[in-house]
């Protein structure tokens, strides 16, 4: 997903940057749909993320009651660092999609 939306915004930074502009109207129906696609699947991260959060702090709490859970707690806390680093990806790259859908509405 990454790959994915870092290609398709250098595809519109592209398109934004030429000279000679062709369907702007099209680009932005075919930007807005983009968008909506790449809000989903920031929701679906958010809620991945904090379930994961809400599963990382009960093994945190498991600690009081047994040191067995440490390398499982320890683990979910790597992975957790992993899963906001990407979520946040998500959230700027949506954000920095806004800003083109308006320099695209400045070309009609």
């Amino acid at each position: 997903m990454k790959a994915y939306m870092k290609n398709y915004i250098k595809e519109i930074d592209d398109y934004l940057k030429e000279d000679k502009k062709e369907n702007v109207k099209r680009v932005i129906e075919d930007h807005l749909i983009k968008i909506q696609f790449f809000q989903h699947e920031r929701f679906i991260h958010l809620c991945v993320t904090l379930a994961y959060a809400l599963f990382t702090i009960l093994f945190t709490a498991l600690i009081a009651l047994t040191w067995f859970v440490v390398p499982i707690a320890v683990i979910m806390y790597v992975f957790l660092i992993f899963y906001i680093f990407h979520y946040f990806f998500l959230e700027n790259g949506v954000q920095y999609m806004y800003k083109q859908y308006d320099e695209l509405k400045k070309l009609v």
